[in-house]
């Protein structure tokens, strides 16, 4: 039996009293689900002549898209450095866990390593759709080791690299391939960064500035050779400045490819970014804004000494903040545009007819009250349930 002919006898769900974010509005209709995916009433209606097998009220509660991690280091105990025989149990322990905050969809992060640690753990971690079991794997983000020495951060100095003469090249023996990979952040001044960047974005692989010294000009060409994203906007990059804004003058340059939008990442916890910050960069270049919880394996923990790599960092406190934006642009900024800077605007990111049924539900105050994969019910607050 074909897919198409499967979807149609699935049961039909709705979901009823509630608001739906849909082109950038909260609107008080009905969502419909069928087959996995999001459905057109009116299709269902007149084409079919069927109505919902099964109502699900919502108690007034907001169904926005899943929510997209494009930068997660590890969580609960996981550091996806971290090389182990068994490196998949770890994701899958993450990815369950972040369901709990809404999360569908993420790119686990593997920070500055040494080789034999990308040759280990990257064949481990395959893109993986969602489900009951956790969130979906749609590829790993590499943040280093092709980065600036002054803009290191957390990132350990032995294990930071260049590009050889035969830059490409020294990439896949870096890696070890590229099978898994979605996302590489790189400092554009390095030698022959553009010549990986072409590569990359050849391969479908978003490249990402940052951890960098770069000019505005040098990001600048840098996005010419196809880089799209910025990672942890005005966090290890210089500091804007009127004379050169570097990195951060990406946001409103008039020097970038027709058609072409720059996205960034920005940490909204009130402590990597004042508020302030963020909402200058939010009111510059609403559009582009991408949240990422650049999460820690600390995540989940609470404080005390855990490791990030090969590094060992001290957790002192969690804070969480929300910046000032409408709740349309904040919960956008975690589903739709991260689905936009990976290409997959189509199908994640969104709640239009046709796309994947992977949706949150919300209170008022925006905490997690269920979370739904394909259409499917994967985590429910206790409360929820009563």
């Amino acid at each position: 039996m074909r897919g198409g002919q499967v979807a149609a006898r699935a049961p039909v769900i709705q979901f009823t009293n509630c608001r739906i974010l849909r082109g950038g509005t909260l609107l008080r209709e009905d969502l419909w689900v069928r087959g996995g995916r999001i459905l057109d009433p009116e299709k269902l209606f007149f084409e079919e002549r069927r109505v919902a097998d099964e109502q699900r009220d919502c108690g007034g509660c907001i169904l926005a898209p899943g929510f997209i991690d494009v930068q997660i280091n590890g969580g609960f105990g996981v550091d996806f450095s971290q090389a182990s025989e068994d490196v998949g149990s770890g994701v899958a322990l993450v990815a369950r866990r972040i369901l709990s905050h809404g999360v569908t969809s993420f790119c686990p992060t593997l920070v500055t390593s040494p080789l034999e640690v990308y040759h280990k753990v990257l064949p481990q971690i395959p893109v993986k759709s969602g489900g009951p079991h956790g969130a979906g794997v749609l590829g790993v983000h590499l943040e280093g080791p092709f980065i600036s020495w002054e803009k290191r951060g957390a990132h350990p100095e032995a294990h930071l690299r260049s590009f050889e003469a035969d830059a490409f090249q020294d990439v896949l023996a870096t890696y070890g391939g590229l099978d898994n990979v979605r996302i590489v952040t790189l400092a554009p001044e390095l030698g022959h960064s553009h010549e990986v960047i072409r590569e990359l974005t050849a391969l479908g692989i978003c490249v990402s500035l940052g951890h960098s010294v770069a000019d505005l000009g040098t990001a600048e060409e840098a996005v010419q050779s196809g880089a799209t994203f910025i990672t942890h906007l005005f966090n290890a990059m210089l500091p804007f400045h009127h004379r050169d804004p570097g990195i951060v003058g990406l946001l409103t340059s008039d020097r970038l490819p027709a058609g072409r939008r720059i996205f960034y990442g920005m940490i909204a916890d009130g402590i990597h970014t004042n508020p302030a910050a963020l909402r200058i960069a939010h009111r510059a270049h609403p559009k582009g804004l991408v949240l990422v919880t650049d999460a820690v394996p600390a995540l989940g923990l609470g404080d005390g000494r855990h490791t990030l790599g090969q590094q060992e960092v001290e957790v002192d406190g969690l804070t969480a903040y929300v910046a000032g934006c409408s709740v349309e642009s904040a919960l956008e900024a975690a589903s739709l545009h991260p689905a936009q800077l990976l290409g997959l605007e189509k199908c994640k990111g969104t709640l239009d007819f046709g796309a994947d049924a992977d949706f949150v539900v919300l209170d008022d105050s925006l905490h997690v009250r269920a979370t739904y994969i394909s259409g499917e019910l994967v985590w429910q607050a206790e409360e929820a349930r009563l």
